[in-house]
């Protein structure tokens, strides 16, 4: 889509629920918002873009990153001619709906993303490729069906705990647990063929499997949710995506709390780190040394964990870019030279 004339520009933000839209629209030449809510339906997204369109200009949208509630009306909008649609941090637009009004309230949200779709930087939305969507959904599920199946593990590990326990209904956690398991391989299986079937995503898919503690399962977890982000993202903006972006707290000479990550961003990009990164800190002589090296700066276990996943996440932007293979000698020279 062409770049909308801000001249001839309204302003739109949509606070969204799993059951409405509230919409608050604002034109450059006016301070009032107009505001109307909407079903958060297939049959609501076409009534609100016929609603906009009333306004003969083009228009800019804002809403919150909400998973599944947000996606299908950032898809309506992106499809729809004469919008530009950002999808913001909640975070983010939380702290910035803070700083103009204490209120919380929809009507009051919906207007804060309007006034920020006015007064902020703009960064479109870029909507996935159809495989893409596709093979996000379907990571997604399976990472619902894993935190199911160590549910489940955890109920069957306390019931064995327990002599009251009757015989049947170790049995039936027993069958719950190897049900889901079987769904996850399938599932699994059904993404690796997924991935097979597109040339560049079969490309990323090798490179990542070659990668110290990226195994098929991590794979295919990591490559649902980064064949989703917009191509045109830098190393740094992944990793803000991923949430392991340092957050620092320091403030004259009273205030300096221990640096953490933001989780700003995906929890399940940023979980499909966390497994590479352990086990590559324990067989990988690079990530090793790089882990070792941070406790010695007085970092914590967990602090220094992070940063290997942060690293990694770099490395992997870095190996989707040059379509060269994993060298930890080139990502951390200095750590061990006669490698």
């Amino acid at each position: 889509m062409s770049k909308i004339a801000i001249s001839s520009q309204a302003f739109c933000g949509v606070d969204v629920s799993a059951a409405t839209l509230d919409v608050a629209v604002q034109r450059i030449e006016r301070e009032q918002c107009e505001h109307r809510q909407f079903a958060n339906t297939a049959a609501g997204h076409r009534e609100l873009i016929a609603w906009l369109r009333k306004r003969g200009t083009a228009v800019r949208v804002a809403l919150e990153a909400t998973g599944i509630y947000s996606f299908d009306l950032a898809l309506a909008l992106d499809k729809a001619e004469g919008f530009e649609v950002a999808v913001l941090n909640p975070k983010l637009a939380n702290r910035f709906a803070q700083s103009l009004n204490r209120s919380k309230t929809d009507k009051a949200d919906a207007a804060a993303l309007a006034e920020h779709s006015r007064r902020m930087k703009f960064v479109p939305w870029r909507r996935p490729s159809e495989v893409g969507l596709q093979l996000r959904a379907l990571g997604r599920h399976l990472a619902a069906l894993g935190q199911d199946r160590t549910r489940l593990s955890n109920r069957l590990e306390a019931a064995k705990g327990s002599a009251a326990t009757p015989r049947c209904v170790l049995q039936d956690l027993k069958r719950g647990m190897d049900a889901i398991e079987k769904r996850i391989v399938k599932l699994r299986r059904e993404a690796v063929a997924m991935i097979a079937s597109d040339e560049e995503l079969k490309r990323k898919f090798d490179l990542l499997v070659a990668m110290p503690g990226i195994a098929e399962t991590s794979a295919v977890m990591l490559l649902s949710e980064l064949s989703a982000l917009a191509p045109e993202l830098t190393a740094r903006q992944w990793v803000a995506c991923s949430g392991l972006d340092p957050a620092h707290t320091k403030s004259g000479t009273s205030v300096d709390k221990p640096s953490r990550i933001s989780r700003g961003g995906s929890k399940y990009l940023r979980r499909s780190l966390y497994m590479p990164a352990l086990v590559g800190v324990r067989f990988d002589p690079h990530l090793k040394a790089f882990y070792l090296a941070l406790q010695a700066r007085h970092k914590t276990k967990l602090q220094a964990l992070m940063a290997v996943a942060r690293k990694l996440l770099h490395a992997i932007f870095g190996i989707f870019k040059t379509g060269t293979a994993w060298n930890g000698a080139k990502l951390f020279p200095k750590l061990i030279p006669n490698s």
